[in-house]
């Protein structure tokens, strides 16, 4: 039977829920390449973790869970004391985890339109539209985001339909135009895209995971986007400030 990484990551997930020892078998703790760097790499093996963690009674909600060749990308929700929505990345070799990768922020909103940070569409459509989402995300990610032609945002985004579940906008889409365009001590909310470091996708669900600042503060920004007829139509994030150097627990880097 073929591999479900998928099941095998949701799993995963949610052994730090349950503390099962098992749920830690899909990674291979000897190549695992951890990138969170508020993470020791090595110091603890996850089976000791989850089952630590576990005792604490956090809630894991897999929100969505996506596969894009090795990679498996999901869209979380915990409760671990405070509530936090994350993206979570795991590139897979030889069926087994080996690189882990995430973003996490402090779950906020409903934002102004009546939208949290996870509902929303979870049904992945269009497989065969993969690689032209693929291509429409990455060219609004430089167009629009690194280059600053804020213009054309929508020449990208389905004004029509669109939804927006980022805590600080709404639908309407110029309070983010205000937001990426504003110099940084203009306003109180500044968004600047500098480089996009990885696009991964599904059918009509894409997500870019790119650096910047946010309020002048060094910060990644994972960003998954739902398409229609080759336009974004609903829109989730999350910003995460990267910590500086000095603060690392593993040299392996954000990204």
């Amino acid at each position: 039977m073929k591999p479900n990484k998928k099941e095998d990551i949701c799993k995963l997930l949610k052994g730090i829920e349950t503390g099962e020892s098992a749920s830690v078998a899909i990674v291979n703790e000897e190549k695992y390449i951890q990138h969170n760097p508020q993470t020791h790499e090595g110091s603890e093996g996850l089976a000791e973790l989850f089952k630590r963690l576990s005792k604490t009674s956090p809630k894991v909600n897999i929100v969505r869970v996506f596969e894009d060749g090795d990679f498996v990308f999901a869209h979380t929700e915990y409760d671990f004391a405070t509530r936090n929505i994350g993206f979570e990345i795991f590139r897979f070799e030889n069926g087994q985890a080996v690189e882990h990768w995430d973003n996490i922020q402090k779950r906020k909103g409903p934002n102004i339109s009546g939208h949290s940070m996870v509902d929303g569409e979870t049904k992945v459509i269009d497989y065969d539209k993969t690689e032209s989402n693929r291509m429409v995300i990455q060219s609004f990610v430089h167009d629009a985001l690194i280059q600053g032609h804020f213009e054309r945002l929508e020449d990208y985004i389905n004004q029509k339909q669109y939804a927006e579940h980022n805590p600080q906008f709404g639908d309407d889409l110029s309070k983010l135009s205000d937001a990426l365009s504003k110099p940084p001590n203009d306003g109180p909310i500044s968004i600047k895209y500098e480089k996009c470091h990885r696009v991964l996708a599904e059918g009509n669900f894409v997500l870019s995971v790119c650096e910047g600042c946010a309020n002048q503060i060094p910060s990644a920004f994972f960003d998954l986007y739902r398409l229609m007829d080759g336009k974004i139509v609903e829109h989730w994030d999350t910003t995460e400030a990267i910590p500086s150097r000095s603060k690392w627990k593993n040299n392996n880097g954000k990204f």
